[in-house]
């Protein structure tokens, strides 16, 4: 019996205590209620954070996965024009900001050049001061590279003479034609115009590779095609062409106007009469086609797989197209009425 008293005890103590937790937690719930309900208001908020929590994460990660669909990563490598470089290379420096995970790096070996490696599927979009040519279409075609031709802006094929150069006020075509065409024999500038002096003439082009020497062939040369003597010299980089004609008494040569308006401390820019006397490339008589035949429009190309199969692409080109406008003023060249730039972005979404 007293060992049976022993055990009850125990369990009667526990039970009472049970009993005494239970109740002194019943009161406190219902003495926080009476007293304002902060507790009931603060569980009431836990509730809530509870039941909202997971629908908020939801939310964080439906955000979270709206982010990642609209961030883009990847590398898009553009080759071709130099008269184009500084325009894809606006792009490209714009849309980093946008898409900072997405490296866009832009070439320069000329539109020839860029056309071939376009062609042969190495790179999505090419560069070009001139509309392909029916033996780059051809490849492309045999490559089964099906491709979108955007215009982008407009550009004023710019001749230039030295500095120092105070003899020249104006160049008709014909005289250009003279000092550039294959087999010319024009060796001094008293050879072009008589009265000028006897300065030896020096002459920089760019070379075959690229789409200013193919319209420069084709709108001056009558596609005659240029001289190849030890009194001129070609390169690729227009850079290298502004220094020579700067460093040179003698010196002329050509390029885009963006190149001109850049160099304008270094070079003399030349008028040309195109038959309705001398004009002057400016943004004006580029747009309004008065500078002629020098005025012209630049494109760019893209690999209509390319647009399908990576957006990173897409979107860099629709960027492209909806920006360059703003930015071709900028770097030097003439901007696409707005209604031109639509039909270029309807393009890319097909």
């Amino acid at each position: 019996m007293s060992k049976m008293r022993k055990m009850f005890l125990p369990m009667l103590m526990a039970a009472v205590m049970a009993i005494a937790a239970a109740c002194g937690s019943g009161s406190g719930g219902e003495g926080n209620a009476n007293n304002g309900g902060t507790t009931s208001a603060a569980g009431g908020s836990d509730a809530s954070s509870q039941s909202t929590g997971a629908p908020a994460n939801e939310a964080k990660k439906e955000e979270s996965a709206g982010d990642s669909v609209q961030k883009l990563s990847g590398s898009i490598e553009i080759d071709g024009s130099s008269t184009v470089y500084p325009l894809t290379e606006a792009a490209a420096e714009e849309y980093a900001a946008e898409q900072p995970d997405v490296r866009v790096t832009v070439g320069v070996s000329g539109t020839g050049g860029g056309f071939e490696r376009f062609c042969a599927g190495e790179i999505p979009i090419a560069d070009a001061s001139r509309p392909i040519k029916e033996s780059e279409a051809q490849k492309c075609a045999e490559a089964g590279i099906a491709y979108t031709e955007l215009s982008i802006a407009y550009d004023g094929l710019s001749v230039v003479v030295n500095k120092d150069n105070d003899w020249v006020d104006h160049l008709t075509v014909e005289e250009l034609n003279r000092i550039f065409v294959a087999g010319s024999e024009v060796k001094t500038w008293a050879d072009v115009r008589e009265g000028w002096p006897d300065e030896e003439l020096r002459l920089f082009s760019p070379g075959a590779d690229s789409g200013t020497y193919d319209y420069f062939n084709e709108a001056i040369l009558e596609k005659a095609g240029i001289r190849s003597d030890g009194q001129i010299s070609f390169s690729e980089d227009d850079n290298t062409l502004v220094q020579g004609v700067a460093g040179n008494k003698g010196g002329i040569g050509y390029f885009g106007y963006a190149y001109y308006e850049e160099n304008a401390d270094k070079l003399k820019v030349v008028p040309i009469d195109g038959g309705s006397g001398p004009v002057t490339p400016t943004l004006d008589t580029i747009k309004d086609g008065s500078y002629s035949p020098l005025s012209r429009p630049l494109f760019i190309y893209v690999s209509n797989q390319a647009l399908e199969e990576r957006p990173e692409v897409k979107d860099f080109v629709r960027f492209y197209i909806e920006n360059i406008g703003g930015m071709a003023k900028e770097v030097g060249y003439v901007p696409l009425p707005d209604e031109k730039y639509a039909e270029e972005a309807a393009k890319i979404e097909g």
